[in-house]
């Protein structure tokens, strides 16, 4: 079997932050879906300014250059105030630039996040998988994935206590597999 390179952004840049822990739990299992998790950091990028283009940040340099090295980016997302936090959109909006020169044109992608809230994270994976498409990533459309924390359901180092969570996650986590494979391969 394959196995897949995922770059993994978080949107959160919080060392508390439940999502991160949530990234932690997908990376533990993501060994049995042949799937490699690695992080893309985003914690250092400067707000995105069209003014700053000519001279690319190198922050945002590495980012493109890590999206372009990896086979599938994962984007796992909390909900600020019904939408995609902001640090999540500025990651989205330097990856894209200067136009025509977006790495996650036809990258395959997949969403998912955690909240405490009872629709988990819904509505800010719905705007995101909207950017995704006029970014022209390929997303994982079905199954969806919201997770609703409660207290010690992740651990810090990213173990799965409710058995039924742990086994929801490694199913999405090979159907994300199968979508990357099925957008990698080749036509005709």
């Amino acid at each position: 079997m394959t196995t897949y390179r995922v770059g993994v952004i978080v949107g959160s840049i919080s060392a508390n932050s439940i999502n991160r822990r949530l990234a932690t739990a997908l990376e533990r299992l993501s060994g049995q879906a042949g799937l490699e998790l690695t992080e893309i950091p985003i914690r250092d990028l400067p707000l995105f300014d069209h003014d700053l283009e000519p001279d690319y940040p190198a922050t945002a340099r590495d980012l493109k250059a890590a999206i372009a090295a990896a086979d599938a980016v994962l984007l796992v997302t909390p909900e600020y105030n019904r939408s995609v936090p902001g640090v999540l959109k500025n990651a989205l909006d330097w990856a894209s630039r200067p136009k025509g020169t977006s790495p996650l044109a036809g990258k395959p992608s997949a969403v998912i996040g955690t909240s405490p809230g009872q629709v988990g994270t819904a509505v800010a994976q719905q705007h995101l998988r909207s950017i995704l498409s006029f970014l022209n990533s390929p997303e994982l459309a079905q199954p969806e994935a919201y997770v609703r924390t409660t207290p010690g359901l992740i651990t810090d180092d990213g173990e799965v206590t409710d058995p039924g969570t742990a086994d929801f996650l490694a199913r999405w986590l090979r159907a994300f597999r199968d979508h990357i494979a099925r957008e990698l391969r080749p036509l005709g």
